[in-house]
């Protein structure tokens, strides 16, 4: 039986998800995450120096992502996913299905270059207006749509940079990003690749096989903003101003578009010099904005202002509550009920943890979700192998499993919250309908790929 203290810190634990994940009147969820934190910390749960040594943790992952978001807001404005976007669907020529597969690597792309939050929230208002101006019905947005939002959040299983939780748990293995995409890279894109033809089969009838030419005049009228004002403020941080699409100016344009893929192929590339990946983040996010001055004399305020700050006290307020449960031994269980099958079976270190946290992200979402199974473990004493593959099992578990539910991911929550916003009917049911179809089979083959993969690789 549990004691006491286990008792409250479980009240606490869960009270903190549901709240982040009902967001009562709004509330960011930062607040109800810092809240749990401080409960804890004054309650004795999670002590000073534990707190010390969660900041080291989480603070460099955090300014990466953050860092990030502002490179994604600078080439917001100078109109890098207006050009993406509505060049895709013109590549489309009238073509519905070819545009289905261009929507969706365009949410791919997003991911891989920015982060999978900043790709639900930029990417899904730009596609709801250009489905819109192709003067498609409603239900004929779905397939583009349902099918974005699951290439979007499943794509930052890929590269350790795309996802908050991938770069707060590299950390704690001891993996660097090069180590992480040489094992990962192959399995989960095996399994994207899946998960997006179930769907592509799953929605082929809904498909309009003919579209509406979108021509240029049609681009040079399209407005980006959400209907509502007070949405855009609270809860998109990433949200553009009510404005008419501008003429790009195409200098500044490849300037940027030049220094973001620099930038992103730094991170890699510094890895084996053990330089932090928020190092070049930073340069990179000055370096935009500097470049965006030089050209158009615009300044930094926007770029504070539309910044979600929040995301280091999200982070380092959910690790400290997930903290307070291993302090109190709640991932005992789970180190004392899997450690012997992970250590002894390669099958076992591979699809365990990726089906328990395929269930845990579900249940109360992946963030925390894959804090537990990373400090779970990191406690089973596994040799570095054994222990690297089942961190990135999973990493499988809570980017594509945890998209069975809409409340396994905040991305995925958000997305359903944009739909609402934009009058798109869309229900709990209709996601669940087809994410069971699809996500099931994008999870089995990222983790037999990365079984297959890391065997070739270790053993």
């Amino acid at each position: 039986m549990f004691d006491m203290q286990t008792w409250f810190v479980l009240c606490i634990f869960f009270a903190t998800v549901f709240v982040i994940i009902w967001r009562p009147f709004g509330v960011n969820e930062s607040v109800p995450a810092a809240a749990g934190a401080v409960v804890l910390f004054v309650a004795g749960v999670v002590p000073l120096q534990d707190v010390y040594y969660i900041a080291a943790t989480v603070s460099g992952a955090a300014v990466t992502i953050l860092s990030t978001i502002i490179m994604s807001i600078v080439m917001e404005s100078v109109g890098f996913f207006r050009w993406a976007a509505f060049n895709l669907a013109k590549k489309a020529n009238g073509s519905g299905l070819a545009l289905f597969w261009y929507t969706n690597l365009l949410c791919f792309l997003m991911t891989m270059f920015f982060n999978n939050d900043g790709s639900i929230l930029i990417a899904t208002p730009i596609i709801i207006q250009t489905l819109t101006i192709l003067n498609l019905k409603s239900h004929q947005k779905i397939p583009y749509l349902l099918s974005g939002v699951l290439v979007a959040t499943g794509s930052s299983a890929p590269i350790g940079v795309s996802n908050l939780a991938n770069l707060i748990a590299l950390n704690i293995v001891n993996l660097d990003l090069n180590q992480y995409i040489a094992m990962m890279f192959v399995p989960s894109m095996l399994g994207i690749g899946a998960m997006l033809i179930v769907l592509f089969l799953y929605f082929k009838r809904s498909i309009p096989r003919r579209i509406p030419l979108l021509t240029q005049a049609s681009i040079t009228q399209m407005t980006v903003y959400y209907s509502n004002r007070t949405m855009r403020e609270r809860y998109h941080p990433l949200a553009v101003e009510k404005h008419e699409v501008q003429e790009i100016d195409w200098n500044m344009f490849r300037v940027c578009l030049t220094l973001v893929v620099l930038i992103r192929i730094s991170f890699f590339a510094l890895a084996p010099l053990h330089i932090s990946t928020e190092w070049p983040a930073l340069a990179g996010a000055v370096l935009l904005i500097a470049v965006r001055w030089y050209y158009k004399r615009i300044g930094p305020y926007d770029v504070l202002k539309r910044t979600p700050w929040h995301i280091l006290v999200f982070a380092f307020g959910m690790y400290v509550v997930v903290y307070g449960l291993y302090n109190t031994g709640m991932t005992s269980f789970i180190v004392e009920a899997f450690k012997a099958p992970i250590a002894e079976s390669h099958w076992a270190a591979v699809f365990i943890p990726g089906l328990l946290l395929t269930v845990m992200s579900n249940l109360c979402n992946n963030l925390p979700s894959v804090m537990i199974g990373t400090i779970s473990i990191t406690e089973m004493q596994l040799a570095s192998p054994t222990l690297q593959v089942a961190y990135l099992a999973n990493v499988i578990g809570s980017d594509i499993g945890a998209l069975l539910l809409p409340i396994g991911t905040l991305a995925s929550l958000l997305w359903m919250f944009i739909l609402r916003e934009n009058k798109i009917p869309f229900t709990f049911g209709q996601y669940v309908k087809a994410a069971l179809v699809a996500v099931p089979v994008g999870l089995v083959v990222s983790l037999f790929g990365l079984y297959v993969w890391t065997k070739w690789l270790f053993f």
